[in-house]
């Protein structure tokens, strides 16, 4: 693939919450965002919703919305559209509420599409070069939201990690948005099914970019039920590798050896060797090391049980069949009913005595939800912990017959 604007260049810039929008403006424009967007054309704000529940580095931030909001505009960028996509364990209606995304979305009218809302026409779509995994994993075909070719798109996306792809960024922000809700087929090869959604995307949009807020970074079991850290750093780009490769470093991580940044490394998405990035701005090298670690939970060691362990055998019937609710139930068990009540919410109150804490309160009216264990989950829990129980016998009698044998 030919160069394309900002190629390897990541600016990086150290903020506070008294100057975040000023700094937002200053480093995108450090990043090159008007040589990396078309001007002219609509320009969609991809925002990440990981969890309906305010949880620090876990989704966009108001303020990162804002900031890109306010830059773009004023750079004479007039046509945002905000960009949400669903998801089968997060309620986006609800999230972009609790995460006060509604509330600058309105405050700016910038109109917001729904790519789970059925006027929208998903078209299959043909690779211009062929894919590493999405047509072996859809043989009957990839299908894409046709509401997103043609437009310039900005990733919104926090710093943080995740139980899949040791963290995630840029790269996996386009991953609800480009596929539907079987999206969950790609899990087993979710490395090449980021480097297939690059490709892609860099087919379909005239310009792509991202803001990355790192002023909350989140390690441990991501992307919700993390430890939240006060880093203070804002990450910006036209190279989708780059920004990942280096949010990957300050974190800790070797970014070549997460196969995601190696592999688009290699197809020339980007660049993802550290040696071969230009950071302008900040220099990363006075941080003290991050140590971050990746974690799992209990729902994702389940997963991983059928993506690469034992239970692989039945990852059709178990994830791509009627029974597949299960793994969705577990989730919204563990994280809404036990791991939020007793664990995060406390996680919670304390960060809102930080000045981020305090930003974040500080928009729409000042308040910050803080659900406890709604009757609604807990009985959807119930329901797939019963079904979870029950294919767990069915593995376990499996097991047992092919041990026999």
């Amino acid at each position: 693939m030919s160069d394309f604007a900002g190629k390897g260049v990541v600016a990086v810039l150290k903020t506070s919450p008294e100057t975040v929008l000023e700094d937002i403006h200053r480093l995108m424009k450090l990043a090159g965002v008007e040589q990396a967007l078309p001007k002219g054309i609509t320009t969609g704000l991809k925002i990440n919703i990981s969890w309906q529940t305010w949880y620090p580095a876990c989704s966009t931030t108001p303020w990162q919305l804002e900031g890109a909001i306010q830059t773009l505009r004023a750079l004479g960028y007039d046509n945002l559209v905000g960009i949400h996509n669903d998801t089968v364990v997060v309620d986006t209606s609800v999230g972009e509420t609790n995460n006060k995304h509604k509330w600058v979305t309105d405050a700016y009218n910038v109109p917001c599409e729904y790519l789970y809302q059925e006027q929208f026409e998903w078209v299959r779509y043909q690779p211009k070069t062929p894919f590493m995994v999405l047509d072996q994993v859809y043989p009957e075909g990839v299908y894409i939201p046709q509401v997103l070719m043609g437009k310039n798109i900005v990733h919104l996306p926090t710093v943080k990690t995740h139980v899949f792809t040791t963290i995630t960024g840029a790269m996996k922000n386009a991953f609800g948005g480009l596929l539907h809700r079987n999206r969950h087929w790609t899990h087993s090869v979710i490395h090449q099914t980021l480097v297939d959604l690059l490709q892609i995307q860099q087919e379909i949009h005239p310009g792509i970019f991202a803001l990355m807020d790192g002023t909350f970074a989140g390690d441990g079991p991501g992307p919700r039920a993390m430890r939240w850290h006060e880093k203070n750093i804002l990450l910006a780009s036209a190279d989708q590798v780059a920004i990942d490769a280096v949010s990957a470093r300050l974190q800790g991580f070797d970014p070549l050896s997460l196969d995601f940044i190696r592999l688009a490394h290699q197809k020339e998405l980007g660049v993802g060797d550290p040696r071969q990035i230009k950071i302008v701005g900040y220099d990363i090298e006075q941080e003290e090391p991050w140590n971050f670690v990746q974690e799992d939970t209990f729902a994702s060691r389940g997963q991983k049980a059928i993506y690469h362990g034992p239970l692989k055998p039945l990852e059709k019937i178990l994830l791509q069949s009627p029974l597949v609710p299960w793994s969705f139930f577990a989730s919204n068990f563990y994280h809404n009913v036990y791991w939020y009540p007793f664990v995060g919410r406390k996680r919670v109150e304390a960060a809102l005595n930080t000045p981020w804490g305090q930003k974040f309160k500080s928009y729409g009216d000042g308040q910050v939800v803080l659900p406890g264990a709604e009757p609604k989950t807990i009985i959807q829990a119930a329901v797939g912990l019963t079904a979870l129980a029950a294919l767990a016998g069915t593995g376990l009698w499996w097991l047992s017959r092919r041990s026999k044998k």
